[in-house]
């Protein structure tokens, strides 16, 4: 399913830096062409039938043909990334070195590992758009082609490629089905689709995918609620848990606070608010180091 990102008129991209618990939902295949930089922690994401584990200092590109599920993340995980319009990729990539960007699935694997010089420096990249994007519109549009450039230029440098592992097809499958629609049957149903025995089902994508089938579900129907109660929508955080799949606010409530460490409040305005992430400098623990805010370091 292709994910309107809600991106403003006039906006050619966003900036956003992530981290685990974010009150945001974390779009999945969109138009806009993506890269990541994790700066701290770890995630799991599925890309094709290959499951990526990125660490802190990977670089990853995202191509609007690819489907990319994120299956799990520790709880320091923090990253930074971008996504950029079609428009903007066809005025800028314009040199031969550069054409894997105008694809739309290319062939070959784009992720890859940083040294900490580089990656800090592109992290202040990420860092000042992301504060000229909240207060000039023209700086930022200005400076997303620079981005866009200098991040294709440290992949490019870089010959720390990081390789992917494959996933069994039914594995994939019953991951799919679930990002696609939590609800998706029990797991003697998801079995039966595969044609698997449910606990030959459970063992394999819990060896796989490092995450177990019912939590993969309740991270998949946290999303959808995320999706739902933070698009700006007059719903109830009770009905967005339930078109989300769960089926009572008390199951919503207990995933909520198990995957967030959260309790369910004032969720719509740090759904929809980039600013409602602190600053990199309140963020402790960053395996990279990040510019301080100007004026205070």
């Amino acid at each position: 399913m292709i994910e309107d990102l809600g991106l403003r008129p006039g906006i050619d991209g966003r900036v956003v830096r992530h981290a685990a618990g974010d009150l945001r939902p974390r779009t999945h295949r969109h138009t806009e062409l993506e890269v990541n930089l994790v700066v701290r922690g770890t995630a799991s994401y599925l890309l094709g039938e290959r499951r990526h584990e990125l660490t802190a200092g990977t670089l990853t590109w995202l191509f609007p043909g690819q489907e990319h599920v994120l299956v799990d993340e520790s709880a320091d995980h923090a990253l930074w990334w971008a996504v950029f319009r079609p428009s903007l990729v066809a005025r800028t990539a314009t040199s031969s070195h550069a054409s894997p960007l105008l694809q739309r699935d290319p062939v070959g694997r784009y992720s890859r590992r940083l040294d900490p010089q580089r990656v800090g420096r592109l992290a202040a990249l990420f860092h000042d758009l992301r504060e000229a994007q909240a207060v000039d519109d023209t700086l930022f549009n200005v400076g997303l082609p620079y981005l866009l450039l200098t991040a294709w230029q440290s992949f490019v440098d870089s010959e720390d490629v990081v390789g992917g592992v494959d996933v069994h097809p039914a594995v994939d499958r019953v991951a799919r089905l679930l990002h696609a629609n939590p609800g998706t049957g029990d797991l003697a149903d998801l079995a039966r689709i595969v044609g698997l025995s449910p606990s030959h089902l459970s063992r394999l994508f819990t060896t796989q995918m490092g995450i177990s089938i019912g939590r993969f579900r309740n991270q998949q129907r946290l999303q959808r609620f995320l999706r739902r109660y933070g698009n700006g929508r007059r719903t109830t955080a009770l009905d967005a848990a339930h078109e989300a799949g769960f089926g009572s606010y008390a199951q919503f409530y207990r995933v909520f606070r198990q995957e967030t460490g959260r309790q369910p409040t004032a969720l719509r305005a740090a759904a929809a608010d980039d600013r409602q992430i602190p600053p990199p400098d309140q963020q402790p623990g960053d395996t990279l180091a990040e510019p301080p805010i100007r004026g205070e370091g």
